[in-house]
């Protein structure tokens, strides 16, 4: 029987994947994305998230020079295309090295 509830287990489940929102996402932005194209994708993967966790991550992230944005017109409609900047980029590097030490030590612990 399990004791532990559903809506115990989804706030540990949420709690972990905000904890790699923001390298799953830094991982499809090496190319151009518009927003829902990078949620397809990720969702492609099994990361899912919607439009009202991704855009306002977008935002802050260019207003820090993360992230780049373009207008395009695409199917006669503009879209805003993000793409990591230099600076996003390098700080894409450094955390998948962090993801990855941290991702060993807790591959230990939980043997």
């Amino acid at each position: 029987m399990n004791t532990v509830s559903n809506a115990l287990q989804g706030r540990f489940k949420q709690d972990m994947k905000r904890g790699v929102l923001s390298l799953a996402v830094m991982s499809r932005l090496g190319e151009e994305h518009y927003g829902y194209s990078l949620i397809r994708e990720l969702e492609a993967e099994g990361f899912s998230l919607s439009q009202d966790t991704l855009y306002p991550l977008l935002r802050r992230w260019e207003d820090q020079g993360i992230v780049e944005s373009e207008w395009k017109m695409e199917e006669s409609r503009p879209r805003r295309y993000y793409k990591l900047s230099s600076k996003g980029f390098e700080l894409y590097e450094t955390l998948k090295l962090e993801w990855r030490g941290l991702d060993s030590t807790i591959r230990s612990l939980i043997k």
